[in-house]
């Protein structure tokens, strides 16, 4: 638990690695409970259903920060049976609708009955710089566009006085390898270039994945990407894929370049998606 302000409190539930350390993120104020992001499996999100039921406040809000199912897919359990909004800024909530059936055919029979049955959509869309007040706690939304998803998106929390928070989502992970593979790094990139001067002053960041820090993860972030993209360049030599042999050579350099972190099979996951990104991006 941070105490942030003596009226707002900050919990984190963190899955194990089958649920791929996704954080969610509870937000105690004197009257409710807010959360960010919602967690992967069905074990996972009972869990931090459990973690709000425990605090004795109701659920007043819950914030999606971008359409990944680590971080949306708890959204219907943790809503069952309660009137509470669901925020997301419009591109979040667009993305969210497209792509839950895809993601469910393809993960549903690897995960079985840890997948969740159904998908609750965010109900209430954001404009980018749009703020709202929740019981005193005022959040900002910002839209950042594709990067590590196909529509990333971060919030600043202030409270009562308090100093800022940001909830980056998945902006930048934190002593995890990564998820690569919708195939925006370059574009990510750009984002952590212009979150370094905005976030420049925000002391606490708290990503989807990895534990909190300041804003000097987005530059740990950084510089993963720019090693990932020119191991990949090189491995692919102009073409939009890797061989199964560069595949795995990539995972070796990326290993020693973070060793001991988790999601090692992210490195190979993304491999084609990045290569492809990097021939349309030379042509």
């Amino acid at each position: 638990m941070t105490v942030i302000t003596p009226a707002l409190s900050l919990y984190a539930y963190t899955a194990g690695e089958t649920g791929l350390f996704a954080n969610s993120y509870l937000l105690e104020t004197g009257t409710g409970v807010v959360v960010v992001d919602t967690n992967l499996l069905v074990s996972d999100i009972a869990a931090l259903r459990a973690r709000v039921e425990a605090l004795g406040k109701p659920l007043v809000a819950v914030f999606v920060t971008h359409p990944h199912p680590d971080h949306f897919n708890g959204v219907f359990e943790l809503t069952r049976d309660l009137d509470v909004p669901v925020y997301a800024t419009a591109a979040v909530a667009k993305t969210i609708r497209e792509i839950a059936d895809a993601k469910r055919a393809q993960w549903g029979p690897v995960y079985g009955d840890q997948w969740p049955a159904e998908t609750a959509y965010p109900t209430v869309e954001l404009g980018d710089g749009e703020r709202i007040d929740i019981g005193g706690l005022e959040v900002t939304a910002h839209d950042v566009g594709p990067g590590e998803s196909h529509a990333d998106s971060y919030l600043i929390v202030d409270s009562l006085g308090g100093r800022p928070a940001a909830f980056i989502g998945d902006v930048a992970f934190h002593r995890t390898h990564p998820y690569t593979a919708d195939g925006h790094s370059g574009a990510w990139l750009a984002t952590l270039d212009r979150l370094a001067h905005t976030l420049a002053d925000v002391p606490l960041l708290l990503p989807g994945h990895g534990p909190a820090a300041g804003p000097e993860l987005l530059a740990d972030q950084r510089r993963y990407l720019l090693f990932y993209r020119e191991v990949v360049r090189r491995l692919a030599n102009g073409g939009p894929a890797l061989t199964e042999p560069a595949k795995a050579q990539l995972e070796a350099e990326l290993r020693r370049f973070q060793p001991d972190a988790p999601l090692t099979w992210m490195i190979q996951l993304g491999a084609d998606a990045v290569a492809a990104e990097l021939a349309a991006e030379s042509r």
